[in-house]
Parts: C-alpha cells; structure tokens; sequence
C-alpha cells in the first residue's frame, strides 16, 4: 500500500511533468466537469512556431481544464483563394491564443476577432504576436504595447515599487531586446487571481527579455516586470513582462516570454499561461500554483525532473 507521504511525493512530481499545473487539493486530484475551449492560432511567425505551438497546446492539454485546437494561417505569399478561406469561428471557443506574427489577416478576420473578445471572449498573446499587425488600430488597443517603433506610441515601465512610468513617444528606445539570458521575474500584482499564490520573484530560464515596447498602453494592469540589465544589452528598467487589458466585455493578457521551445517549458511560463488562459475564457481560475515552483534563485524547467 502507498503511503501518505509517498502519494504526496508522486503528486506533485506528475504535476511538473504534465505541465506543473494539475488540480490538486488535499492530496488529491479533481479536474473541472466541462472544458474550456481554446484556439490556438499559428502558421506564420518570426519565431520556430512548428517547435511552440505544441509546447503550448501541451501546457494546456495537461491541465485537464482545456479542449484546445490549433489552426494554421496560410503560409506568406500564399494565393488570396487561400486566405478567403481562412475564416476561423472564434465563437466556438472561450478564448483565442495567438502565436501568430506575419501578413494582415483578411479584414472579415480582424473584425470577427474585434467582435468576440468585446463581447466577452479572452484573447491571449504569447511573445512575438506582440509584434504583429501595427496598422490594425484595435489590435493595439487590446495589446496596449507591442514590438514598434521608438516614435509609435507610448512606453510603459515601473519604477523600483511598480509604480507605472509613463513615456511619450520619442522618450527613450523603441523596441528591442538584449542577449538571451535567465532573469528575475517581479511579481507586481500580488491580488490578481492569475498571481494570487506566486512568490513575489522567481527566476525565468533562458529568454529574450523585451524592452522599449510601443503602442496606446491604455487601461494596462502590469502583472508582471522585469529588469533589463545594461550589462545584456537592456536599458536599466523594470520592464513589463505580463499584463492585460480590459477590451469591451473581454480581457486580453500579454506575456512575453516565450522566443523558443525551451523558454516556453519554464514552470513559471507554464504556470502563468495556463492560469491566464482560463481567467481570460471564465474570469476564474481554479488551476493551483505547483509546490514546486522556480525561486528568487533558482531557475526550474519540465525538462529539470524528467
């Protein structure tokens, strides 16, 4: 017979594995009666989607709490037959996530999406879908900040206590990053039901650290920053790494972490994703925090316990 404490040690250890964010309650596992819906969308970005998307959608998978399904844009140059097929049915779903950075989806496309996540449907973006679209207008509203230039928009940082400082365009660097590196994760938003649990610093594995981020940065609620260090090519700031913005009914959460496979398979990446994703679709979360979560320093990857 298994006993208590060895249940307790194979439960937390599965729940690494499949994706460090398994129900758990009194050493035990319950998982939610009817699954939310996600659409993962790929097919075009600066970034090796081929290698994230499945990191992603097995992030989710492994919850138990979502149905996720992936659908992959025409490739670039393709045929204007191609892309007038592509009419993705945002409505099926309780929440859109994009891992998409490439050419204009068809307008019909644009103002489908507009329409689902103000009528209360989540949207989450990952990484480079950030950069994408900086000519669709409501695309930046619900992004607040993306990958443009130093004379696009405002800049959003915090200060040492995460106060927000506010930029005008043209006050300091457009987007960038430096060298890829680990860095300290500062939780700023300790009440938000998608950090409610996480310490308040713990370390990321090997990313790109975005600076300089552009765009309206109206109605921005900064969950999460970072320091981007002079010494790796950053500007000495805390930078927003997590964030999300209210869009009619609905809410839309940034993170930027994620520029490869190995980035995305951090506990404290996975961890945030999922619980965003069903905030977003449900404006609950029930996912827990894992017991065994990165430090203030100690970096902590799936691949660390397989």
């Amino acid at each position: 017979m298994i006993s208590t404490e060895q249940r307790g040690f194979f439960g937390t250890v599965l729940a690494v594995i499949v994706g460090i964010v398994s129900l758990m309650a009194s050493g035990t596992c319950t998982q939610a009666a009817e699954a939310v819906r996600i659409l993962i969308i790929d097919g075009q970005n600066n970034h090796d989607w081929r290698k994230t998307t499945p990191v992603l959608k097995s992030c989710l998978d492994a919850t138990g709490r979502f149905k996720v399904d992936v659908v992959t844009t025409p490739g670039n140059g393709k045929p204007a037959e191609d892309w007038n097929a592509f009419r993705p049915k945002f409505t099926d779903y309780d929440a859109v996530m994009s891992n998409y950075n490439g050419q204009s989806w068809p307008e019909p496309v644009q103002k489908s999406l507009e329409e689902f996540v103000s009528g209360g449907g989540g949207l989450v973006i990952v990484h480079a879908a950030n950069n994408a679209f900086p000519e669709w207008a409501e695309y930046n509203k619900m992004i607040g900040l993306g990958w443009r230039g130093a004379d696009y928009g405002a800049r959003v940082t915090t200060d040492n206590d995460g106060k927000l400082v506010l930029k005008e365009k043209n006050q300091g660097p457009g987007a960038g990053h430096g060298s890829q590196h680990d860095f300290a994760v500062i939780v700023r938003d300790r009440q938000n039901p998608v950090m409610a649990g996480i310490p308040a610093e713990w370390m990321h594995v090997k990313d790109e650290l975005y600076h300089g981020q552009r765009g309206p940065a109206a109605n921005m609620n900064i969950l999460a920053t970072a320091f981007s260090a002079k010494s790796t090519g950053g500007t000495d700031e805390h930078e927003p790494m997590v964030w999300w913005i209210p869009y009619g009914k609905g809410k839309v959460l940034t993170t930027v972490f994620g520029h490869g496979d190995y980035s995305m398979k951090c506990v404290g990446f996975q961890t945030i994703l999922a619980r965003g994703t069903e905030w977003v679709a449900t404006d609950k979360v029930t996912l827990p925090v894992p017991a065994m979560f990165p430090t203030a320093t100690a970096k902590l990857s799936i691949d660390d316990v397989k």
